[in-house]
């Protein structure tokens, strides 16, 4: 049976993902065989693993960080909000629904148990350590009873548990202190050390409260990590948009519509690695000014979103940008950049069926089906129209990969699909197609299509060469600064925690 270390903040974003991914990378390259798991998680980002199951996008970059493949059990129950106190249930990979709060906790709250007692038993079997993510914070004393993602995790595991705390937040003593004091004493027990994060400034001046904590709580503090604005890591929280800061002054400006229900956003990701390209976040209520190409990404209510383009005036904007320059959608992109959404059962929203912006000759349409979540692969057609055509026409043939997470078809009327399909579902299961091409729009069902070297990289060549700049060939710049992030991650934990403590934490009985 694997041996396991448990991490747990004060508050949501305090660096518990973080820390689970740097500890992955540590021992894996210690040798030990470690998995990454999260029993609960909450996001909006997800994404889908070799069994065609949906996890959170953080469990998957700390497998990435473990150097292995992620699996459904790393995250057997994900929570993904629509709204009005309701979230789609996902259980090991699989949708199992839609539930409000309430319904989910007292009448679901034994299934997602036992779910997440199986997946953590087929981890243990098959690694040396687990590290294992809490969720929010476990001082929730109100929700104690209920909770499947903090202590209760701790004490199935028989794991330690470190508590995490960001001091960027403020009152980082407080929410230390009083995280201790109010758990009860069986829960109290597993908490073994505490840790700082994102510190800036001089660790001189922070000594006598790390010095009080202590006494205070009879455990150690195991070291403070420093804010270190030169990693470069997926984010899972919409949240963290509003506080991203993204760059600005570059020679590429790619406008990135914030759809109000905006999910799966790491698919612009890959562009922040791209030191000639700034990104700029549009609300609804923004002008989008001067940009060389709009991205609409996905979003977990097409309806809704369209609703809100048209009713803001930015989806007039948006049409009149597609005279001048590339529009891209991805997954409910594509769906809103259609000529309608038909969603006559009410499944999306209130609003029903609902026009798109008419920038593809498409119909997209809600039934009974299901939600389709696989791996895809793809290959770029030599018959591609429209700007697409011109912008790949270097890459025509070659595979892209890629992952789908969508409800809904779509169907081509005058234009051309953008992908021909090879494994997974696409625009839907007879055609074997993806996406949608014309003029100067192109749209996919596919996440991760940017996250393709060659893909990005002719369609931001095709906008330096027209800006008469140079057109830039060599590596990856994101899987190469992603992996730099984290090992210097890694690197930054094991210069500033004392490691021999967290050893003893491990692998002590």
């Amino acid at each position: 049976m694997a041996k396991c270390l448990m991490v747990q903040g004060t508050s949501s974003n305090a660096g518990k993902s973080m820390l689970v991914a740097a500890l992955c990378r540590i021992y894996k390259n210690r040798g030990y065989k470690v998995a990454p798991f999260k029993s609960q998680n909450m996001s909006l980002n997800s994404y889908t693993t070799f069994e065609n199951g949906e996890i959170g996008i953080a469990q998957m970059l700390q497998a990435e960080a473990a150097m292995i493949e992620p699996s459904i059990h790393m995250n057997p129950v994900l929570l993904k909000p629509k709204g009005n106190f309701t979230s789609n249930v996902i259980i090991q990979g699989k949708s199992i629904g839609d539930m409000d709060f309430y319904d989910y906790q007292h009448k679901y709250h034994d299934t997602a148990f036992d779910a997440i007692k199986e997946s953590f038993n087929i981890l243990s079997e098959q690694y040396d350590i687990i590290f294992i993510e809490g969720a929010g914070s476990p001082a929730e004393i109100n929700m104690r009873e209920q909770d499947i993602a903090n202590m209760e995790i701790a004490h199935l595991a028989d794991a330690n548990v470190i508590l995490i705390a960001d001091i960027e937040m403020g009152g980082v003593f407080a929410a230390i202190a009083g995280t201790y004091v109010l758990l009860d004493d069986y829960d109290r027990s597993r908490l073994k050390a505490t840790v700082i994060n994102k510190f800036r400034g001089n660790l001189d001046i922070l000594k006598p409260g790390l010095d009080r904590i202590e006494e205070i709580t009879g455990e150690p503090v195991l070291g403070v990590l420093p804010y270190d604005e030169t990693l470069k890591l997926p984010e899972e929280d919409s949240a963290s948009l509003t506080t991203h800061v993204f760059a600005e002054d570059r020679d590429i400006t790619i406008g990135v519509i914030r759809l109000p229900k905006i999910a799966n956003f790491t698919d612009i990701d890959p562009f922040e690695y791209e030191d000639d390209v700034a990104l700029k976040m549009i609300g609804v209520n923004d002008e989008i000014g001067d940009v060389d190409a709009i991205l609409i990404p996905g979003t977990r209510n097409s309806t809704e979103d369209a609703f809100a383009l048209h009713e803001s005036g930015l989806a007039k904007q948006i049409v009149e940008k597609s005279e001048e320059i590339p529009i891209v959608g991805i997954c409910g992109g594509l769906q809103i950049l259609g000529n309608i959404i038909h969603d006559e059962d009410k499944r999306e929203s209130e609003h029903g069926t609902i026009k798109g912006l008419g920038l593809l000759d498409i119909e997209s349409s809600f039934s009974r089906q299901g939600k389709i979540v696989t791996q895809s692969v793809a290959t770029i057609p030599d018959n591609l129209d429209g700007l697409a055509g011109e912008i790949f026409k270097n890459i025509a043939g070659e595979e892209v990969t890629g992952y789908e997470i969508h409800e809904g078809t779509t169907e081509l009327k005058s234009c051309n699909a953008l992908l021909n399909i090879k494994k997974g579902q696409g625009n839907n299961e007879e055609g074997k197609i993806d996406g949608a091409s014309q003029g100067n729009i192109f749209a996919t069902y596919f996440h991760g299509i940017f996250h393709n070297y060659n893909f990005r990289r002719e369609f931001l060549n095709y906008i330096r060469v027209k800006k008469g700049l140079e057109a830039r060939t060599g590596e990856d710049p994101y899987e190469t600064q992603k992996d730099y992030s984290l090992n210097r991650l890694a690197e930054i934990v094991e210069e500033n925690l004392d490691m021999d403590i967290i050893d003893k934490l491990i692998f002590s009985d």
